[in-house]
């Protein structure tokens, strides 16, 4: 059984969309053994507590420096032996300490198709007002493993969106993630607990 540990800061949509494909038994051998929260009200709190999944709160600003705040994550995580680390709209910071703890072991979903609009400061709604702004064709979701560099990791899944000419930064978001990262992700997550993943520096070879 693959435990998976969740971070999460806002509604938690990505965090749902797993629950929901766990009780479809998508997602047969995972289970959510913890969900940690950046902020104390994020709704994500709400939706595992719905789902009797723990929830926790630990804010960065409790701690002096990110080495501290990393150590702390990594003390609750390995409490609850957690073997993938799922950043479901995480806008904390982690650092050198955390990401070499858990090298390939963090995915993240991220609302454009990497390299374009990401990057420090390309979260939320940013990526789609830049996209739309660029007035790119196409944009999409990438789901990537974690390093120090923001949305730099290598790339495990990407699926495309084509945009409307009549889409708004809040419309392209919406259906970037219904149809997008609500699928990738909990895809990826399948992948990783079948053992499907394999890391060749830069690139990630998905086995048959």
């Amino acid at each position: 059984m693959l435990k998976l540990g969740v971070l999460v800061s806002g509604g938690g949509t990505n965090l749902q969309a797993i629950i929901d494909k766990i009780e479809s038994g998508y997602l047969s051998n995972c289970t959510i053994v913890t969900v940690i929260s950046s902020k104390p009200d994020a709704y994500a709190l709400e939706r595992a507590r719905k789902h009797n999944i723990e929830g926790v709160c630990i804010p960065r600003k409790s701690f002096d420096s990110i080495e501290e705040y990393d150590r702390a994550l990594i003390a609750h995580l390995e409490k609850r032996d957690v073997d993938l680390v799922v950043m479901a709209g995480f806008l904390s910071i982690l650092g050198e300490t955390f990401t070499k703890r858990y090298k390939n072991r963090i995915i993240n979903v991220h609302p454009s198709l990497i390299p374009s609009f990401c990057g420090k400061g390309y979260y939320g709604l940013i990526p789609h007002i830049k996209a739309l702004e660029y007035g790119v064709k196409v944009t999409g979701a990438t789901v990537h493993f974690v390093e120090l560099e923001a949305d730099a990791g290598p790339i495990i899944l990407q699926k495309a969106v084509y945009i409307n000419e009549d889409d708004t930064p809040e419309t392209l978001q919406k259906r970037v993630m219904e149809e997008a990262e609500w699928d990738i992700l909990p895809r990826a997550i399948k992948l990783i607990s079948e053992n499907k993943v394999v890391v060749e520096g830069r690139k990630v070879k998905i086995l048959d």
